[in-house]
């Protein structure tokens, strides 16, 4: 059993809005529609709608080199955490803080201009591949304030911001540093677009997890951040907290490069890691924040094991509202549980109609209210790595 870690800031930005209070309230009574981006556009039968972040929602900083898109979207979930806890640089100084970033794809992914440049025989300029270079995410945020703890960027797929946090949480447990800005960040690319439509799981419209006429997935962009605080900084900087994440539990399950385990043996192992680390029953789980990406096999599979472990408890997907974000996904789903747990409301499963036999299990789909102290959210994602994390309201 884990010792509870306390979460005393958040910071999120996705299509559902520029904040986290914006975000939480549009996906407890608001709506946002996905939209077709030029540059996102190729030659195959069928197209995607994404759900892009609002570009006057980011700050046009000149920097150079030039800010990657995907900074472009963790700087200001950073900020707005900082902020929320009154973290200034003066309070920073003489703390040792880490930084634990989640990105499936990051800044890995936006050379087409580069290459196709190259490709054709032309001198491309080399500013894109220096941004690449210098705007690491984890390093890149140890960097921007001045940072003295660990530095870790993790990139495991779809999985990688609820990763990050786990991981985080692991560094405050074992000493290693006082606090830790822990989550996840992914920017729209068109290499994604394209290898995602490839696969043939993305929707014509609007994602519809769960549902028994889904047709795939949406892909999205964002932010997701917690700031994560050993209880002795949180006395003495006198920090307020939000939450607790009391368990992480992660699980290769080695089946296949893109499709989970079909008995979703990894998601169990993962989940029922994060239970014992916690301490606590599966009956004690208040409600469950889902991947629920929209597909075939992740909802039919994820279905099964949430109807197995938690036969009785309420679960929502957001991605009708942020579409999948990969690698921000778990850390913004995280944030949007803790809020959920600090405001006592759920939001509902944007998209969901009809219940489909095979998934055996059906997400809210109205606002609901909680009074419960704890919650899981979970991840699956490429590669068969699967991971959970529980969280608990309040301060310990």
């Amino acid at each position: 059993m884990d010792s509870p870690v306390s979460i005393c800031a958040c910071g999120c930005i996705c299509a559902a809005g520029k904040n986290t209070r914006a975000c939480f309230e549009t996906m407890l009574t608001g709506d946002v529609q996905p939209t077709s981006i030029p540059g996102f556009s190729y030659d195959q039968p069928m197209q995607s709608p994404v759900f892009a972040v609002n570009t006057e929602w980011l700050h046009q900083v000149k920097q150079d080199p030039p800010l990657t898109n995907t900074m472009k979207l963790l700087f200001p979930a950073v900020e707005e955490a900082l902020t929320q806890a009154a973290l200034t640089p003066e309070k920073l100084q003489g703390v040792k803080v880490g930084s634990c970033i989640g990105s499936s794809t990051g800044a890995s992914l936006n050379f087409k201009s580069f290459y196709q440049q190259w490709r054709e025989e032309d001198q491309p300029d080399l500013e894109i591949i220096e941004s690449y270079l210098h705007y690491n995410p984890a390093v890149a945020v140890a960097e921007k304030y001045n940072l003295s703890g660990p530095v870790q960027t993790v990139t495991n797929a779809c999985s990688s911001g609820t990763d990050a946090i786990g991981i985080a949480a692991s560094w405050i447990r074992q000493g290693l540093c006082d606090l830790v800005i822990a989550g996840g960040a992914d920017a729209l690319s068109g290499i994604s677009y394209t290898g995602f439509s490839r696969l043939m799981i993305t929707s014509p419209e609007r994602c519809r997890p769960f549902d028994k006429d889904r047709q795939g997935l949406n892909l999205g962009e964002g932010a997701g951040i917690l700031i994560l605080a050993d209880e002795t900084v949180i006395q003495n900087l006198k920090l307020d907290s939000i939450g607790q994440v009391l368990g992480y539990g992660t699980c290769c399950d080695a089946h296949h490069l893109t499709a989970p385990h079909p008995e979703g043996k990894g998601l169990k192992l993962a989940i029922n890691e994060a239970l014992k680390r916690s301490g606590i029953s599966a009956q004690e789980i208040g409600f469950i924040n889902v991947h629920g990406t929209g597909t075939d096999n992740n909802d039919r599979i994820e279905g099964q094991v949430i109807s197995e472990i938690f036969p009785s408890t309420p679960f929502t997907g957001i991605k009708g509202f942020t579409g999948h974000t990969l690698g921000a996904a778990g850390a913004i789903e995280a944030v949007m549980t803790v809020m959920s747990l600090q405001k006592g409301e759920v939001m509902p499963t944007y998209g969901f109609c009809n219940a489909d036999p095979e998934v055996g299990a059906v997400p809210i789909t109205s606002r609901t209210r909680t009074k419960t102290n704890y919650a899981l959210s979970d991840s699956l994602a490429f590669g068969g790595n699967n991971s959970a994390l529980v969280f608990k309201k309040g301060a310990m």
